[in-house]
């Protein structure tokens, strides 16, 4: 009885995931079916590219200006969504504009030399000869370190 129960749990186990997979392989079908001239995607090696041409098995990719190349349907593995460019708010770059404006030109250079000079007070003093270091250590003896 209970060698019956475990191998009914794994046949139901392995029915849901044959099932998922399908599914998956059945969405991915779709998608290669539906693509148009001007869809970007990528194959499944990594190429990206523009769908130039579809005939019946055949994708023709143009990955840069002129450069055509032919994929099998079962290559292309996803949709890419084109690069979304962003919109300048005219109005903050107005706002910007007027705080950079209202700054004093002389302000901004003592700002900078304040930042530099007290950049300069932790600077290591460095002797310019060997004079001020302690004398070299002798072989065999010890490390005072």
């Amino acid at each position: 009885m209970e060698l019956f129960l475990i191998l009914a749990i794994a046949l139901g186990a392995l029915w849901l995931m044959s099932s998922r997979t399908r599914k998956q392989q059945r969405v991915a079908q779709e998608f290669r079916n539906n693509l148009v001239p001007g869809d970007e995607v990528m194959t499944a090696s990594g190429l990206l590219g523009t769908v130039v041409a579809v005939e019946d098995d055949v994708i023709t990719l143009e990955s840069s200006p002129g450069a055509h190349t032919r994929w099998i349907r079962a290559a292309i593995a996803k949709k890419i969504d084109p690069p979304v460019e962003e919109i300048d708010d005219v109005e903050d770059d107005a706002d910007l504009e007027d705080e950079l404006d209202d700054l004093d030109p002389q302000d901004a250079a003592v700002t900078d030399a304040d930042r530099i000079s007290r950049a300069n007070d932790d600077v290591i003093d460095v002797p310019d000869d060997l004079s001020s270091l302690p004398p070299a250590r002798k072989d065999g003896e010890p490390d005072t370190k």
